[in-house]
């Protein structure tokens, strides 16, 4: 079962323009209620290892940590859906509460919620 705030790899092809793709960690940003009654589809935020310094609300940085190699930036203003047949892995690594709580303000921003 996917977690909220859990970091998987994911299938993101086929991408157009802008949008990342390839097989990449992404964050699940959607409730877990969703999560528990098997959705078919589930929120993600991907994440990228071209780290950009001074992103805010676009990026979030994370650190290294569990099963993660390096450090990449959350891509908060790349919100997507994707099915959940995409999820190719167990979870390998999760942000804190307090990290899910700053990319959750972030995604606000973004959106232009307040």
């Amino acid at each position: 079962m996917l977690e909220r705030g859990g970091i998987y790899l994911a299938k993101l092809y086929p991408s157009k323009g802008a949008e990342p793709g390839k097989i990449r960690p992404v964050l699940v940003l959607q409730d877990n209620a969703l999560n528990e009654v098997g959705h078919e589809t589930v929120i993600i935020l991907p994440l990228t290892t071209n780290l950009i310094d001074d992103a805010f609300p676009l990026r979030m940085r994370i650190l290294k940590r569990d099963s993660l190699e390096q450090n990449f930036d959350i891509l908060c203003d790349q919100i997507r859906a994707i099915d959940s047949t995409r999820i190719i892995n167990d979870k390998f690594a999760s942000v804190s509460k307090n990290e899910l709580l700053e990319i959750e303000q972030m995604v606000q921003l973004i959106l232009g919620i307040s």
